[in-house]
C-alpha cells in the first residue's frame, strides 16, 4: 500500500510520484531509482530548491521486510544478557559497599549491553593463528559489563571482580580499558571521552596501508567503535570523520549508544541528537543505519496508514523521549499519544504497561542484528549504526533519570525488580549481599557462549598480544658512522636536517627499512623531507589520479597506492592518531612497526597532550619529533610558534623519553639506542626528541661520550688550565642554546679569567627520574651506604657554582637541582614567545652568551670569590640594563 502524509495538501499527487517510484524499483532497479531521485535532486537545486535537511525520516533505516533474520536461540542469548547485566551491577554495587567510595558506572553498560551481545555472539571475532581478529573500541563506561562478560568466560574470577576499582596490590580490575594497567586484556584505552572514535578511524585507515604495503594480508577484519551520542561532542569524535568517508573505509563500523543523555541530562533536549548525528555522518560520505524504534512498534507503524504516529516522532525532541521513558505508560499515553485523537485511538487496545513496552531499538536484539549484519558486508564505505536506547535501562528509579550516569547502587525495590526481570535466581537475603553469579560450564548457557565464539573462529574478546612474536634486527651505531666520527665537516646544518639523513640512512637497512613510517602534518616541506615524497611516495588509497604541477622536478608530489609516507594534512591530532595506531602495530597486528612523526613542536604535546597520554598507556612504540623546538630558535614566527614547555608535557608521561640534543652525534646514540630499547628488547617505552631549524657546524663525538648522551649529561668540554686564576664555574647547556654556554665560557676565560667546565644535557627528563629512583632506594635502604645518581656522579669533584641554561622554561633545568651540591642558577625561556631574530630573542629571555656568563659572575660574587662591583661592571661591558623588563610579564 501506497504510504500517506498527515500534512498532505494533495494525496492523489503524491500517490502519483511514489507509485512511479516503486514502479521503477519493481520493473527496472533500486539503482536506476537512486539515479532519477539524485537527478531530480540536481534539478531541484539548480532551480534554488534545497532540501532542508541531510537526514531521513525518524525511523529505522532497515524496514521490517528487509531485516535479515536473527540466527541462534534467542531464548538463551537472552538469559546470557540478563547474566551479564546482573554480574556487572552487582561489580559496581559491591566495590561501593564500603566507606571507599570507588565509585562505578551501572547506567552506561544498562543501555548497551544489547549492542555489546549481538556483537559477541554473532560477529566480533578474536585473533587466531591464520587471523588477525577484529578491533574492537569499547566504550570506556562500559567496561563493567565487558568484565562481566569475561567472568561468564571463566577469564576473570570472582576475585578479581571483587576487587573492581582496586588495583594497587595487583589482584583487581582497571576502572576502565587501560592497556597498561590489564597488558594482556584491553588493547585500546577509551575513556578519554572523544579519543576512542579518532583512534578507531585512524587504525582502520592504518590497517588500509598495512594491507596496501603487503605486510598483513586482507581479510575483511573490521574496526569497531562503541561511542555514547554525548561523547559525539568532543572535538576528536567528528574531526576525522570526513577522511573515513574519503578514504572509504568499509573496515570502520561506529555503534554510537543513543540513550540521549549525557553525564548531567540530556544531550539535545531540545533536538535530536540522532537526526543531527546522521546529517554529520551522512555528509562525510558514510553509510547511516539508524536503530531507533524496536518491533513492538512495527505494527503501529504499519497502522499509521496517514503518517500521523510518524509526524508525532518527527515533532517530538529528546527531552520529551526521555521523560515519557521516566514517567511510564500512561504519561506517554496522555502526552504523546494524546496530542492527536486519533493516535490516542491507535493505542486504546494497549495497557499502559503495554506502553512502557513499546521497545527502543537498542534493545532489541533482532533490529540491532539486522543492522549489525548490514554494516558488516556494507562496501566502499564506513558505516555508523546510530541505537537509540535507555540511560540505566532496567534499574528501576535510575532508569531515564538525569543523575542516571552517577549511579553506583540500587535501592532494594529496584533491584529486586532487577533480578525478578532477569530471573536470577536469588532470595530477599540472599541480595543484601549482592552476589555474582556463573552457571556450571557444562550449564546450557556456557556450552552456548563457547559454541558462538567457535562459530566466529574460536579465541576471546577482549584481549592483547602484549609482546610481538618478532625483533626486528636493529642496526648497529656504527650504520650512523658519518654523524660520529665525521659530523658535518665544515658545513653548517641543523638537527633537523640531520635527522632526515639518519631517516634516509635508517630505511636503507635490510630487515628494518621497510618497517619505517614517516609521519608528518603537511609540514615535510618545512623539515626538509620533500625528497621523500619521489623515494618513498606519499600513501594514498586511490593512487594517483592527476599529474602534479611540480611533476617535471626532481622532489615532486607523489602519491601512491603503496606510499610509504603519511601526510595526514594539517591535522596534528589525526597524525598522532595514525602514529599510534602505526606504535601499536606490533600488538594489534603482531607486525613492529617504526613510527616517526615529526612535526612543529609547539604544535605537538601542547595540542596533542590526551592522545600522547592514550600512547603511554596503549604502550605506543616509535618516535615523535618535535622540530623548530625552543623558544628563541624559530626566528620570525612569534608566540603560538615557539616551544619552551614541549619536555615539560612530555615528562608527565612515564613512558616517553625525551632528549634535547644539540649535535648529531647525540641524536645518532639517541636514536640508535630507541631502536634497541623498543625493537630489541621490546621495551614499552617511546621518544620524544626535539630538533631545531638553526645551522651550525656537528663535530664529532668526544671519546667515551655516548654512555653520558644516554644517561642524560655528559662533559663536552673542560677549562682548559690557562693563567693563574682559581675561580671555576660549571656551564650546563642543552638544545641550540648549549652553542650559547660554549660561547659564554670563551667570554669568562678570555675577559674574567673565570674556568668554566661545559656539559652537554641530553635530557633533564631522565636525570631526574634517575635521581627519584636513586632518592627511593636510599630512603627503603637506610641501613645501607647510599647511592648517588648521574648528576651527583658527574658534577662530584666539579668546581664553582653550576649554571644551567636552555631554550625552555625555567622548570626544565630546575628538574635535577636536587641532586646538586653547589650554588644552582638556572636560566630558561618563561612567558610568551614572540617575532624576531634568534640573536634578539636570546637577549630578550635572557639566555644569551653575555647573560649567561653573568650568571656565572653573579654566582661566583654570591660566593664570596668576586666583587659585585665587578658584576655590575660586566653588565655595562656586555650592555645589560638593571632595568630591562622582567620576560615572562613583558
Amino acid at each position: 500500500m501506497t504510504r500517506s502524509f498527515f500534512d498532505d495538501q494533495d494525496p492523489a499527487e503524491t500517490r502519483e510520484w511514489l507509485d512511479s517510484l516503486n514502479s521503477v524499483i519493481e520493473q527496472e532497479s533500486p539503482e536506476r531509482a537512486g539515479w532519477l531521485i539524485d537527478r531530480l535532486s540536481d534539478t531541484a537545486s539548480e532551480l534554488g530548491i534545497y532540501r532542508k535537511h541531510l537526514y531521513t525520516p525518524y525511523l529505522n533505516t532497515i524496514s521490517p521486510e528487509r531485516q535479515q533474520p536473527l540466527p541462534g536461540d534467542m531464548m538463551m542469548e537472552r538469559r546470557i544478557r540478563s547474566l551479564v547485566r546482573w554480574n556487572a551491577l552487582a561489580m559496581v554495587m559491591r566495590a561501593n559497599m564500603n566507606d571507599d567510595d570507588l565509585g562505578g558506572h551501572i547506567a552506561t553498560f544498562a543501555s548497551s549491553a544489547t549492542l555489546y551481545d549481538i556483537g559477541f555472539n554473532h560477529f566480533f571475532r578474536a585473533a587466531t593463528d591464520t587471523f588477525g581478529g577484529d578491533l574492537i573500541y569499547y566504550q570506556g563506561h562500559s567496561a563493567p559489563g565487558i568484565y562481566a562478560q569475561a567472568f561468564l568466560e571463566g577469564r576473570l574470577t570472582e576475585e578479581q571482580l571483587n576487587n573492581y576499582r582496586r588495583e594497587v596490590d595487583g589482584a583487581g580490575l582497571s576502572s576502565y580499558p587501560h592497556p597498561w594497567l590489564m597488558p594482556d586484556f584491553w588493547q585500546f584505552p577509551t575513556v578519554s571521552m572523544g579519543l576512542g572514535a579518532i583512534q578507531a578511524i585512524y587504525q582502520a585507515h592504518f590497517m588500509k596501508y598495512m594491507e596496501h604495503q603487503e605486510l598483513i594480508p586482507a581479510q575483511q577484519r573490521k574496526v569497531w567503535a562503541f561511542l555514547g551520542d554525548g561523547e559525539m561532542d568532543e572535538p576528536e569524535s567528528l574531526g576525522a570523520l570526513a577522511l573515513a568517508g574519503r578514504e572509504k573505509l568499509d573496515n570502520l563500523i561506529f555503534v554510537v549508544n543513543c540513550n540521549l543523555q549525557r553525564l548531567d541530562g540530556p544531550v539535545r533536549g531540545n533536538g535530536k541528537i540522532i537526526q543531527e548525528l546522521e546529517g554529520l555522518f551522512r555528509g562525510a560520505g558514510w553509510n547511516v543505519i539508524k536503530v531507533i524504534w524496536g518491533r513492538r512498534w512495527d505494527q503501529l507503524l504499519a497502522r499509521d496508514h496517514k503518517g500521523l504516529l510518524r509526524r508525532r516522532m518527527e515533532e517530538c525532541v529528546d527531552g520529551e523521549y526521555q521523560a515519557y521513558k521516566k514517567n511510564g505508560g500512561a504519561y506517554t499515553r496522555e502526552h504523546f499519544f494524546g496530542k492527536y485523537p486519533e493516535l490516542k485511538e491507535m493505542v486504546a487496545h494497549l495497557s499502559d504497561d503495554e506502553i512502557t513496552d513499546l521497545n527502543r531499538g537498542g534493545h532489541d536484539p533482532y533490529k540491532v542484528y539486522a543492522a549489525y549484519h548490514e554494516a558488516a558486508n556494507s562496501t566502499g564505505r564506513p558505516t555508523v549504526i546510530l541505537a537509540k536506547t535507555i540511560k540505566g535501562y532496567a534499574t528501576g528509579a535510575g532508569e531515564a533519570v538525569n543523575k542516571a550516569h552517577q549511579m553506583k547502587k540500587l535501592d532494594m525495590e529496584s533491584l529486586k525488580d532487577f533480578r525478578d526481570r532477569f530471573n536470577m535466581p536469588f532470595t530477599d537475603e540472599q541480595l543484601e549481599d549482592v552476589p555474582f553469579y556463573r552457571p556450571a560450564q557444562d550449564s546450557p548457557e556456557m556450552r552456548y557462549m563457547r559454541e558462538r565464539r567457535a562459530e566466529l573462529g574460536g579465541g576471546v574478546l577482549p584481549a592483547r598480544r602484549s609482546s610481538s612474536s618478532e625483533r626486528l634486527p636493529v642496526p648497529p651505531l656504527s650504520a650512523f658512522k658519518q654523524f660520529i666520527e665525521e659530523g658535518s665537516g665544515e658545513r653548517e646544518i641543523s638537527t633537523t636536517m640531520a635527522f632526515v639523513r639518519m631517516l634516509s640512512t635508517l630505511i636503507k637497512q635490510p630487515g628494518i627499512g621497510d618497517r619505517v613510517v614517516p609521519i608528518v602534518p603537511d609540514e615535510a616541506r618545512t623539515f626538509g623531507m620533500e625528497g621523500m615524497f619521489r623515494q618513498l611516495g606519499i600513501y594514498s588509497s586511490e593512487g594517483q589520479k592527476y599529474q602534479p604541477e611540480d611533476a617535471g622536478q626532481v622532489m615532486y608530489y607523489r602519491e601512491d597506492k603503496k606510499g610509504r609516507i603519511l601526510e595526514e594534512g594539517i591535522n596534528e591530532a589525526g597524525a598522532m592518531s595514525a602514529w599510534i595506531a602505526a606504535g601499536t602495530s606490533y600488538s594489534v597486528h603482531d607486525k613492529p612497526m617504526i613510527p616517526f612523526y615529526i612535526y612543529y613542536s609547539m604544535f605537538g604535546f601542547q595540542r596533542i597532550g590526551d592522545l600522547a597520554w592514550a600512547a603511554g598507556d596503549s604502550q605506543a612504540k616509535g618516535f615523535l619529533l618535535g622540530a623548530t623546538a625552543g623558544r628563541t630558535t624559530l626566528n620570525g614566527e612569534g608566540l603560538q610558534h615557539q616551544d619552551g614547555h614541549s619536555h615539560l608535557l612530555a615528562s608527565t608521561i612515564p613512558n616517553c623519553i625525551g632528549y634535547d640534543p644539540t649535535y648529531a652525534y647525540e641524536l645518532a646514540v639517541i636514536l640508535q639506542d630507541g631502536l634497541r630499547r623498543m625493537y630489541g628488547e621490546q621495551e614499552k617505552v617511546f621518544y620524544y626528541l626535539t630538533l631545531m631549524n638553526e645551522n651550525y657546524v656537528h663535530g664529532v663525538m668526544p671519546k667515551g661520550a655516548e654512555k653520558g648522551i644516554l644517561r642524560g649529561m655528559y662533559p663536552l668540554k673542560k677549562a682548559a688550565a690557562k693563567g693563574k686564576s682559581k675561580l671555576h664555574v660549571q656551564l650546563l647547556g642543552s638544545g641550540t642554546i648549549l652553542r650559547e654556554v660554549e660561547a659564554a665560557a670563551e667570554i669568562l676565560q678570555q675577559d674574567f679569567a673565570v674556568a668554566a667546565d661545559i656539559w652537554s644535557v641530553t635530557s633533564f627528563t631522565e636525570l631526574r627520574r634517575e635521581g627519584m629512583r636513586v632518592d627511593r632506594d636510599n630512603l627503603l635502604h637506610a641501613d645501607k651506604p647510599a647511592k648517588t645518581c648521574w648528576v651527583q656522579d658527574c658534577l662530584k669533584d666539579a668546581k664553582g657554582p653550576v649554571i644551567t641554561a636552555t631554550d625552555h622554561m625555567k622548570l626544565q633545568g630546575d628538574l635535577i637541582r636536587p641532586w646538586i651540591r653547589q650554588r644552582y642558577v638556572v636560566l630558561g625561556t618563561d612567558g610568551f614567545g614572540r617575532s624576531d631574530s634568534r640573536q634578539k630573542l636570546r637577549q630578550f629571555f635572557e639566555v644569551d652568551r653575555y647573560f649567561i656568563a653573568l650568571a656565572a659572575l653573579k654566582a661566583l660574587a654570591d660566593e664570596g670569590q668576586m666583587d659585585g662591583k665587578q658584576v655590575v661592571a660586566a653588565m655595562k661591558k656586555f650592555g645589560i640594563d638593571a632595568n630591562k623588563p622582567y620576560p615572562p610579564l613583558h
